[in-house]
């Protein structure tokens, strides 16, 4: 078992605050800080001791990733993070498999460097994903069913659409969806000015009682403010727009449409980074590429929560191969026991825990994630410990309050 250095990626819709108070660093920050990535990822691997995780398990592959998931691939299969925005992400998707490696692979023959803006693909891997809110989180995922949107188009009244929304008459709502969106994504920019300025005049003056319908309002009139003429603004407004309380999540399979607008969570996903967008952005947008991955099947019930089992684990499952995402709340002094039989993450969200193997242990404080091999993963013992020697007024009473309310842990492995 080790610490794992993470890798921080600074983007403009970054927070700088939500990071360093977790991880204890002095905030605000100079810049932005959006990701912290506990992973292998080749562009940007974590390191363990000093070395490139990556590294560290190409030499013992079956040590690292145990004898199953070595088997199936001798990379670590997926990729944790801790994310926080203070702005709203760009409206993306991510492809299939068999999507990625192709545009990979195409993009590689085009001599394309695997770090240059205008990639699409900078791996040959899919990405579904999982968020879980540490914070209230919001968001757009997916796609709204079609008579939802329909009414909502209704009530906010705005006739310089109404020429567009007649298709979302169509035989079905994929076909429906389809067509509005790609019509909304290809329209001259002079247009693109006039409907996304009349679209959030009427959404600012919006007085309806339906609390969806009130955040997307919302959330128009605020994507219009920074991105003037920007046909995500209208895209937006298709997507179910989300508020998640912490413990709450989201997960997102290939082609699922979808922007974070702000909070922090933990995120898990197969480990890719490959991302198409679509808009509200000044990062690389490929319209063409992103209509060709997009799922138009609307995305009815796109809230999950976790299973509780037995011992008390929240178990947040998906259909994802690659990855298996748990967590728990250990009061202060006490102990959990927990033993996977892969490679396993442990990243600890509040407190400060103290891990156990064998005649080993291993300090975690908050913000912060242990590396523990297959090798060691089988007979785990976690114990939350209260924060002690605060120098402080504020400090101290940060250590009583984690004395009181102990730690919360998640613990990332691939699925059994």
């Amino acid at each position: 078992m080790d610490l794992l250095d993470p890798v921080l990626q600074s983007y403009p819709w970054g927070s700088r605050t939500h990071l360093a108070d977790i991880t204890g660093v002095a905030s605000p920050t100079a810049k932005p800080w959006a990701e912290l990535w506990f992973g292998a990822h080749p562009l940007a691997s974590a390191t363990v001791d000093g070395k490139a995780l990556d590294s560290v398990i190409a030499a013992d592959p079956v040590a690292a990733l145990g004898a199953r998931a070595a088997s199936e691939s001798e990379k670590l299969p997926f990729l944790l993070k801790l994310l926080a925005a203070d702005e709203p992400l760009s409206l993306q998707a991510h492809p299939t498999l068999a999507e990625a490696q192709e545009g990979f692979h195409r993009e590689n023959a085009q001599g394309i460097p695997p770090t240059a803006h205008f990639r699409n693909y900078r791996d040959d891997n899919h990405k579904p994903e999982l968020i879980v809110a540490l914070t209230q989180f919001d968001a757009l995922a997916g796609f709204r069913p079609v008579e939802r949107t329909k009414q909502m188009f209704e009530e906010f009244g705005v006739p310089e659409l109404e020429h567009y929304l007649g298709l979302l008459d169509s035989v079905d709502d994929e076909s429906s969806l389809r067509a509005l969106f790609t019509t909304w994504l290809t329209l001259p920019q002079d247009v693109l000015d006039e409907l996304v300025e009349a679209t959030a005049k009427r959404c600012a003056e919006y007085g309806g009682d339906d609390p969806e319908y009130r955040l997307v309002a919302e959330t128009t009139c605020e994507l219009a403010r920074k991105y003037p003429g920007d046909p995500g603004v209208l895209g937006s407004m298709l997507l179910n727009r989300l508020r998640l309380m912490p413990g709450e999540a989201i997960f997102l399979g290939a082609g699922q449409l979808h922007a974070y607008l702000g909070g922090m969570g933990v995120e898990i996903m197969a480990n890719s980074d490959n991302v198409l967008r679509g808009g509200l952005t000044s990062k690389h947008v490929d319209v063409v590429e992103l209509l060709r991955v997009l799922c138009f099947e609307p995305l009815e019930a796109p809230v999950l929560h976790g299973r509780v089992d037995g011992e008390g684990w929240s178990n947040f499952d998906t259909p994802a191969n690659e990855f298996s995402l748990a967590s728990t709340r250990v009061e202060s002094g006490e102990s959990v026991d927990f033993g996977r039989d892969s490679a396993t993450i442990v990243l600890v969200t509040e407190g400060k825990v103290t891990l156990s193997s064998g005649s080993q242990t291993l300090d975690v404080p908050c913000g912060h994630a242990a590396w523990i091999p297959a090798a060691q993963a089988s007979n785990i013992q976690l114990r939350a410990e209260p924060q002690e020697n605060q120098s402080s007024v504020a400090a101290q009473e940060a250590a009583d309050t984690a004395r009181a309310t102990g730690a919360q842990v998640f613990v990332a492995t691939v699925p059994r």
